[in-house]
């Protein structure tokens, strides 16, 4: 079990982002235990071709040994989302980390699993080594995320989206009770079902939230008291990830109302915003906003303003639409 403490000014202080660094470290677990990540598999079997490539394996090396499941992250790995920072950024950001807070880092991943060859070279040296490592993660990147990271950011962008709702609408308390069911929120601190015996006192810093396609069965924490407090839990809908845009001919939904608005109606199961549909489904942005309309007026979808955002999802009788073309 692991605890976070708030302060006041903790709770002011929680905040939603999208990190693709994140995302491109944690896939190595989808990469190397894929019974574990069935809704992936298709993205399991691109990548492992990608990584069987010779030029790759080698130059991803370091990250593959230090992102092997069951091993804790180091923290540093995993830098917070921020406002405006892309992958360079993030990158940017491992890169400048001081040598004795990656020997830190690593020390603590220890007891979870020894480091191997890769792992103690830059135990020893790790102003000389952490260069192969960013340049490790870029390489991922570009080859085995990028590829699909519209249609990633687009679900992320529409959780945090709704999380962003949550927390504007019912405070701290809702937000971490619904984020998650091993969280309890219990008015000073969240309590968080899991493994790890983390035990954190926040102390002001606030603390960084980002949604996680690769991150499956509990929200994921940094190891350490003194790192940037961070928090990476499972995305919803992460199932309709990679539905396609439009279903086949033969689809009854598709037949009614039109493959465009049924492809719309699936993955409005969670709220999204025009552009994260554009993304998903390939439509461009003028045709979702047509559609989106006519489910409107049809009673098929309600839609609600959060800041400049205007958020889409089902209503009680798009849902049972959806339920009567799937037979359940």
């Amino acid at each position: 079990m692991s605890e976070l403490r708030f302060t006041p000014a903790d709770v002011a202080g929680v905040r939603f982002g999208v990190s693709p660094a994140n995302e491109t470290v944690m896939s190595m677990w989808a990469l190397a235990d894929p019974a574990r990540y069935p809704v992936h598999l298709g993205w399991i079997d691109r990548a492992r071709t990608t990584l069987r490539r010779p030029e790759v394996a080698e130059r991803v090396r370091p990250l593959v040994e230090l992102a092997w499941p069951r091993r804790w992250l180091p923290d540093f790995l995993t830098p917070a989302a921020r406002p405006g920072v892309e992958m360079d950024g993030q990158l940017d950001r491992i890169a400048a980390t001081p040598p004795d807070v990656v020997v830190e880092d690593l020390l603590a991943t220890v007891p979870r699993r020894p480091l191997g060859r890769y792992g103690q070279a830059l135990l020893a040296d790790p102003a000389g080594l952490l260069p192969q490592l960013v340049e490790a993660v870029r390489v991922w990147y570009d080859e085995a995320i990028a590829p699909d990271w519209p249609r990633m950011r687009a679900l992320l962008d529409a959780d945090v989206a709704y999380r962003a709702a949550q927390l504007a609408e019912g405070g701290a308390g809702q937000l971490f009770e619904r984020l998650h069911p091993s969280l309890r929120w219990l008015g000073d601190r969240v309590v968080s079902d899991d493994p790890f015996e983390r035990d954190f006192d926040l102390r002001g810093r606030g603390l960084a939230l980002s949604p996680s396609v690769f991150s499956d069965r509990r929200v994921l924490w940094n190891l350490l008291e003194d790192s940037p407090p961070v928090g990476a839990y499972p995305v919803r809908a992460v199932g309709t990830l990679w539905e396609r845009g439009a279903e086949p001919a033969g689809d009854a939904l598709a037949r009614v109302v039109g493959g465009g608005r049924a492809a719309l109606l699936r993955l409005l199961d969670a709220a999204c915003t025009t552009t994260d549909l554009a993304r998903l489904t390939g439509l461009s942005a003028g045709a979702v906003s047509q559609h989106l309309s006519a489910l409107h007026a049809a009673g098929l979808v309600t839609r609600s303003r959060v800041g400049r955002h205007v958020l889409y999802r089902n209503t009680e009788v798009g849902a049972a639409l959806l339920r009567a073309a799937r037979g359940g």
